[in-house]
C-alpha cells in the first residue's frame, strides 16, 4: 500500500529581514529561502526542494533518465496484451457466429444415441435441440409451421399418408433404418396358442394399421379381403375368415394395453418403453425385404429445405458416426437395419405412395 503523498503549500513569500549579524549569515537557511543553484558536479535528479520540517529530502523525485527503457517496455507489454484480449475475443464472436442451430423433433428423445448424435454434431459446429414428442400426429405440423426444422420418427408411408391429408410436400433428405414390426403379448407365448375370437390391438394411423395388418394375415390370425395392401384398414379384415377380432388403439397405448388382450402390434418405439423385450415377439415383419422401402424411417424437412447443406450434413453424421449406428440397433434389440439409402430413392418412393394414396381414395 502506498503512503499519500506529502501535500506542500507555499504562501507568498514574506521579505527576507537583514540581519547584519555575521552569526545570522552563518547559521542554518531560511526554510522559506530560495535554494541555490547546483553546482556542475551535483546529481541528474536535480537541486533538494526544502520541505516544511526543513530537511533536504526532495519531494518529488524526477524520473531518471535510466528508468525510462523500462517504462517503454511497460508500455508495449500492455499494448500487445490489449491486442491479444482483442484478437481472441473477436474470434470467439467470428466462432459464435459461424455456429448454426437446428430444432429436431424426435420421439423417443430419451434413447441415448440422440446425446452421441448431438455432441457429433457439435463437434461439426451444428448445436441441436432435440424435441421429444409422444404423439406421431404432432412433429409433421410443427416443421410445416416452422416449429421444427426437421423431425425423425416416421417411415415414408406415414409421410405420404400426411402429405396427402394435409396437402402438405414435407420431403425426406436422409434415411435412418428399417424397424420390424412385432407382435407382443403377455398371455402367451406363441401365435398358435392365442384361442380364437379374442382380441388383438393394432395402431390406429393408416400407415402402421395396414402394416400391422398385413403382419397378423401372414401369421394366420385374420384375412384381408384386399390380399393386404399399404392401404388396408379394419374395414378390409375378413371377420367370417378370421381366427380373431381386431381393435385400434393410439400407437403409444397398444403395449400398455397388454394385459387386458390377447396380443398387440406394437411400434419399436414403445417396445422397452412398456418392459417389453424384442426378443418376445411372437411374429414380425421382415426389414430386410427389398419391398419394405416404403417403410425406411427418415428425417423429414420442408420442401424448400432438401437442398439445405446444413441438415444434408446432420443426415450424414448420423449415418457415418459409429456410437449413433450402435446406439439405433442396441435400442431396436438387435433388429433395426440401418441405412443410407440416396435421397432420390426416397423421394420417389414418396412420391410412388402419395399418388397411390391419392388414387384410393378416389376409388
Amino acid at each position: 500500500m502506498q503512503r499519500p503523498a506529502h501535500r506542500w503549500t507555499q504562501g507568498p513569500p514574506r521579505a527576507r529581514r537583514r540581519d547584519p549579524s555575521p552569526s545570522a549569515a552563518a547559521g542554518p537557511a531560511d526554510h522559506h529561502s530560495r535554494p541555490r543553484a547546483a553546482t556542475s558536479g551535483s546529481s541528474d535528479e536535480g537541486p533538494p526542494v526544502s520541505n516544511t520540517s526543513g530537511s533536504s529530502t526532495p519531494l518529488i523525485e524526477a524520473p531518471s533518465r535510466r528508468r525510462w527503457p523500462l517504462l517503454l517496455a511497460a508500455l508495449v507489454a500492455v499494448a500487445v496484451v490489449v491486442g491479444l484480449l482483442v484478437v481472441l475475443t473477436g474470434g470467439d464472436d467470428e466462432a459464435a457466429a459461424d455456429r448454426r442451430s437446428v430444432r429436431l423433433g424426435v420421439v423417443g428423445a430419451s434413447d441415448p444415441y440422440w446425446t452421441d448424435f448431438q455432441e457429433a454434431a457439435a463437434d461439426e459446429g451444428i448445436d441441436v435441440e432435440v424435441i421429444d414428442f409422444s404423439d406421431y400426429n404432432q412433429p409433421n405440423p410443427a416443421v410445416s409451421e416452422g416449429e421444427l426444422d426437421m423431425n425423425q420418427f416416421q417411415h415414408i408411408v406415414f409421410l405420404a399418408d400426411y402429405n396427402v391429408a394435409a396437402d402438405d410436400d414435407l420431403q425426406p433428405v436422409g434415411a435412418t433404418a428399417i424397424y420390424p414390426l412385432g407382435l407382443h403379448s403377455k398371455q402367451y407365448d406363441s401365435v398358435e396358442e392365442i384361442p380364437d375370437g379374442a382380441t388383438v390391438a393394432v395402431p390406429n394411423d393408416a400407415s402402421n394399421q395396414a402394416r400391422a395388418l398385413v403382419l397378423l394375415q401372414s401369421a394366420g390370425l385374420i384375412e384381408l379381403t384386399s390380399g393386404g395392401t399399404i392401404f388396408s384398414d379394419l374395414a378390409d379384415v375378413d371377420e367370417a375368415a378370421s381366427r380373431v377380432e381386431v381393435t385400434a388403439l393410439d400407437a403409444a397405448l397398444t403395449a400398455t394395453s397388454l394385459d387386458d388382450l390377447a396380443g398387440a402390434v406394437v411400434n419399436n418405439d414403445f417396445v422397452e418403453r412398456a418392459g417389453l423385450d424384442f426378443d418376445d415377439a411372437l411374429a414380425q415383419d421382415d426389414p430386410a425385404d427389398p419391398k419394405a422401402l416404403p417403410y425406411a424411417n427418415i428425417f423429414a424437412v420442408r420442401a424448400d429445405d432438401v437442398d439445405d447443406p446444413t441438415y444434408r450434413e446432420l443426415v450424414e453424421i448420423y449415418q457415418e458416426t459409429q456410437a449413433v449406428q450402435d446406439g439405433v440397433v442396441e435400442v431396436s434389440g438387435g433388429t433395426a437395419v440401418m441405412l443410407d439409402t440416396p435421397v432420390e430413392e426416397l423421394q420417389a418412393s414418396l412420391r410412388e405412395v402419395e399418388d397411390d394414396t391419392r388414387a384410393a381414395e378416389q376409388d
